[in-house]
């Protein structure tokens, strides 16, 4: 573990997960890095190991400080959350990912913001390999948080790359794990207490979307079961086999809300025209994942996630690869 406490307490701790080593965080790092407030900002890394982890001094310069949080046998990034959320320093925490890269301003637009009561701050998002796939994917997951967007108090921000106050996920002690992998819950229970959410534009996060067709299918499948699974937990299965039944009306809205994203963020329509048989598959695929959250539950949706979430350059098309490679 290597910390720097000579300094006053960090403004913000940003929490990485790898599933092994540190090369799939090394661009969203290299981005912490250019941050003009790189050194508020604490770096946590949770690994299974740290002798593994092959971290370079030198790309971690210039942090207020770097720690990192070994979590033996790690099968979900909401555990390794957890366990970075706890080990943290700083009062407002951020959970980044590997394939997600904050703008210069995004640390210090987040910190700023939170000096105000806001339980969370929400980014913009840009979609940093546009293409059919990755499009679909973005609307699907984060087409509300896309620029271009206003800033104001909001009902739900995104799940990553956004950052909460640590006090108030704290509070949830052993719940918080159950609450991380659909984080709507959290945001939705944070509102239910009198807390409020904030979305600020000018926190900016590139974000890399799966873009091949095969694992962006599969991968939204594990994604939309993970909601209904967590929020219908301690439903009887009456309730659970209502809304299952009302699949067929559950996705028309969230067609009609994804159409909606697109028409704001292509107004020329040029995008929405390429887009449709793609998101038809994906709107069925959608729907299948939801079916098996609310009538099976969780399952391993979680551990099918984590190589999306931490090695997403090995889903990427061709073309997106060689241009991820070459930035």
């Amino acid at each position: 573990m290597k910390s720097d406490y000579s300094k006053t307490v960090p403004d913000l701790s940003a929490i990485l997960v790898t599933a092994d080593c540190f090369e799939p965080l090394r661009k969203t790092v290299q981005s912490l890095a250019a941050q003009t407030v790189r050194d508020r900002l604490e770096i946590i890394i949770v690994c299974p190991s740290e002798n593994s982890l092959g971290l370079v001094d030198a790309e971690t310069a210039g942090f207020h400080s770097v720690r990192v949080i070994e979590l033996a046998g790690l099968k979900t990034t909401s555990a390794a959350r957890v366990a970075g959320i706890r080990a943290a320093s700083a009062p407002v925490v951020a959970l980044c990912e590997d394939h997600a890269f904050p703008e210069p301003g995004w640390a210090e637009a987040m910190i700023e913001t939170h000096k105000q009561a806001w339980a969370g701050v929400g980014p913009a998002l840009i979609n940093a390999n546009p293409g059919v796939v990755s499009w679909v994917a973005m609307a699907m997951d984060y087409g509300r948080w896309i620029e271009p967007v206003t800033s104001g108090v909001i009902d739900d921000i995104p799940g990553h790359n956004s950052s909460w106050k640590r006090s108030l996920l704290l509070q949830y002690a052993a719940q918080l794990e159950s609450m991380l992998p659909a984080p709507t819950l959290l945001n939705w229970d944070l509102r239910a207490k009198g807390h409020k959410l904030y979305l600020e534009p000018s926190a900016k996060v590139r974000h890399l979307q799966v873009s091949s067709l095969w694992p962006c299918l599969v991968e939204q499948f594990h994604v939309a079961r993970l909601f209904p699974a967590e929020r219908s937990r301690n439903w009887a299965w009456y309730r659970r086999l209502f809304y299952v039944c009302g699949m067929p009306v559950l996705l028309i809205r969230n067609l009609r809300g994804w159409l909606g994203h697109f028409r704001r963020i292509d107004p020329t329509g040029q995008t929405s025209a390429k887009v449709w048989p793609f998101l038809l598959l994906a709107l069925i695929v959608w729907g299948m994942g939801e079916i098996a959250g609310y009538s099976l539950g969780i399952g391993l949706a979680q551990e099918r996630t984590l190589c999306f979430d931490t090695h997403r350059s090995l889903y990427l098309n061709r073309r997106d690869r060689q241009l991820f490679a070459a930035q």
